[in-house]
């Protein structure tokens, strides 16, 4: 299954690649506010699910652009798919972008694969097996003190609701750690705490698709990875914190004061 998912994967990304040349030729459509999508994502998910499909024709799909929604919804195995997590960064040109396929069993993630086209990484996961970074094993970081690390993050750019509370748990990571980075891709991000490039991370506002394949690589490079209170509601729930088990504890501990903030945020009225 792991070989299928990294030949779905480099599939992707040579259309990715393809498209990067000509970036002012590509057709690009808004699916909401601050929201892109071009006609690369859609080609780059097609040919993942032709992919995975041909080897898989029974097993379900759950696609950041939908494709192959209704087939087989029943299904144990499901494929959580971002085509190309970073859509922002590609339309821009600024090289941070990358390819996310996961496979779930009964909604535990058993397979994960993030492909980086630019730099042409391949980070992979099996559970009970390890994480690899271009076949080289991947452990986290041995860092145990917060005020040590490089944290990773990203942005609130599409919905503001929650805006000035995660400018405040940002203010707080800067200052109790080495330095905050926010290049712009969540799968990415995942990948390079399970690599010890990022020493943990944090982010509010993911869907399953951004979060899946590097949750895997997280855990089986030492990591651990939990919602803003260090529980398991991280896949669906849509926020994250990741890193390195003692670091873990320390940023759990250090957002803990903005979660009650968080949800009166997020249960107030959407703004645009």
């Amino acid at each position: 299954m792991l070989t299928t998912a990294v030949k779905a994967a480099r599939r992707a990304g040579t259309i990715i690649t393809r498209g990067a040349r000509d970036l002012d030729l590509l057709t690009v459509t808004a699916k909401g506010p601050k929201d892109f999508v071009s006609e690369v994502d859609r080609a780059a998910e097609a040919a993942i699910v032709e992919t995975l499909h041909a080897a898989y024709p029974d097993h379900g799909i759950f696609a950041e652009e939908g494709t192959g929604r209704d087939r087989n919804r029943d299904a144990e195995h499901v494929w959580i798919i971002d085509p190309l997590d970073g859509t922002t960064n590609f339309l821009h040109g600024f090289p941070q972008y990358c390819v996310s396929i996961a496979l779930a069993h009964k909604g535990v993630v058993t397979q994960g694969v993030i492909y980086d086209p630019i730099r042409n990484d391949l980070f992979t996961a099996t559970r009970g097996r390890g994480a690899f970074l271009n076949d080289r094993r991947m452990r986290v970081s041995r860092r145990a003190h917060l005020r040590d690390c490089l944290i990773g993050t990203g942005f609130p750019f599409r919905d503001g609701r929650y805006l000035d509370t995660y400018l405040q748990m940002m203010k707080t990571m800067v200052i109790q750690s080495a330095g905050l980075r926010r290049p712009g891709a969540a799968a990415l991000d995942l990948a390079y705490v399970a690599a010890g490039f990022y020493d943990g991370f944090f982010e509010i506002g993911l869907n399953a698709w951004d979060v899946a394949a590097g949750s895997l690589l997280v855990l089986e490079a030492g990591g651990l990875i939990g919602d803003l209170a260090g529980e398991g509601d991280y896949l669906h729930g849509g926020q994250v914190v990741a890193a390195t088990p003692k670091v873990f504890a320390q940023m759990v501990q250090a957002l803990a004061p903005y979660r009650a903030d968080l949800a009166r945020d997020l249960a107030a009225p959407a703004s645009r």
